[in-house]
Formats: C-alpha cells, sequence, structure tokens
C-alpha cells in the first residue's frame, strides 16, 4: 500500500493557489482514479487502487505548516512505518524554484524551505520519503509568501493544468514502475524557475 499526501491549505479562501498544487494533484488522481474522498479529523482521505496497487490518497487540513501532524497519523494508520521510518510514501507539493508547470522528482533530501515538508521531516523523524514537486515559479517583485497564496494568472493556468496532470502521471509511474524509472523519465523536462515577465 502506499499513501500519496499532496499539500495544501484547507477552505475556499485558499483553493486553486499556488501553495495549493499539492491538492489539485490529489483531486486529479481521485477522480481518474474513482476514489471519493472524505473529511476525517484533520485531513481528506480517500482508499483505492493504482493499476492493481492499494492506495491511500491525503490532503492534510492542518495547514501547511503544520502538514506533518496528519501525515504521522495516517501513516501511523496504516502501518506504514518500518524501524520508525516511513514507508511508501509520496509527497506532492509546490516548489517555487521551478517554472510554473513543470515536475521534478526526488526520493529524499531536504525541504528546500519548504514549510511543509519541512512539517513532515520533523513530525516523521526523516527525510527518507519520495517528493514530487510542482513548479510554480517565482515573481521577483513579491514576497514568496504572498506569492505562494496568489491564485494562477489567466495565462498560467493551462500551464498549470498540464503540470498536474504529468504530476499525476508521474504518481502512477512511480507506483506501477518504481521510483528509478519514473525519475528518467520525469526529471528530463524540470527546469530552474525564471522570474515572471508580465
Amino acid at each position: 500500500m502506499w499513501l500519496i499526501a499532496g499539500l495544501g491549505n484547507p477552505g475556499e479562501k485558499y483553493a486553486a493557489t499556488r501553495h495549493n498544487a499539492g491538492f489539485m494533484a490529489i483531486d486529479r488522481l481521485a477522480l481518474r482514479h474513482n476514489i471519493p474522498l472524505a473529511e476525517r479529523d484533520g485531513y481528506s482521505l480517500g482508499k483505492g487502487a493504482i493499476d492493481l496497487i492499494p492506495v491511500v490518497l491525503m490532503k492534510p487540513l492542518t495547514y501547511m505548516n503544520l502538514s506533518g501532524v496528519a501525515v504521522r497519523k495516517v501513516l501511523r494508520k496504516l502501518n506504514l512505518f518500518q524501524e520508525g521510518e516511513p514507508t511508501n510514501l509520496i509527497v506532492v507539493h509546490d516548489d517555487l524554484d521551478i517554472a510554473t508547470g513543470m515536475i521534478k522528482l526526488r526520493r529524499t533530501g531536504s525541504s528546500g524551505g519548504h514549510k511543509g515538508v519541512e512539517s513532515i521531516i520533523r513530525e516523521t523523524g526523516s527525510k527518507d520519503f519520495i517528493r514530487v514537486k510542482i513548479g510554480i515559479g517565482r515573481d521577483p517583485g513579491m514576497p514568496a509568501e504572498e506569492y505562494v497564496l496568489r491564485k494562477f494568472r489567466s495565462a498560467e493556468k493551462k500551464v498549470i493544468e498540464d503540470g498536474i496532470i504529468n504530476t499525476s502521471d508521474a504518481v502512477e509511474s512511480i507506483i506501477s514502475c518504481g521510483i528509478e524509472k519514473a525519475m528518467n523519465i520525469y526529471n528530463r523536462t524540470a527546469v530552474k524557475g525564471n522570474p515572471r515577465t508580465e
């Protein structure tokens, strides 16, 4: 069984904002694989299968900076801790340092300054979990903490939609073929985020 956690902030105020790219990817996977999501205590959860492999889709509802609290709770519930390490965990989240709509896969690593990932590392005691990063770019004229809570501009909507589709494809590839093969396929097109121009 795999746990796929998409990061974001709950509530209509944050819906479709850049920081909620992880939520968008979970919604897309849920739609693709007919996995209904239901709200529980601190998270939204759905059980189903991808290529006949059992999966659990989740969206932490604890707000981004406390994402790890909900993720840890679900990992323990699903018995996906082995010798104190999370297993079969995929975290999907936005990334300021990747161009909008591009994606990048990683097997492990630091939080890279992402507060949601930082919370998961802190709460699980491990940085060894798979990440699927969705690029949201940067705006050099705006503080990062403000920029991530903005909605995508009209001109970016098709780009991020394609990115969410690729993200869903990448998650399916990880589950079906393994992280190494998925990285070989999807990391070839990841590029560094450039300052946006109007």
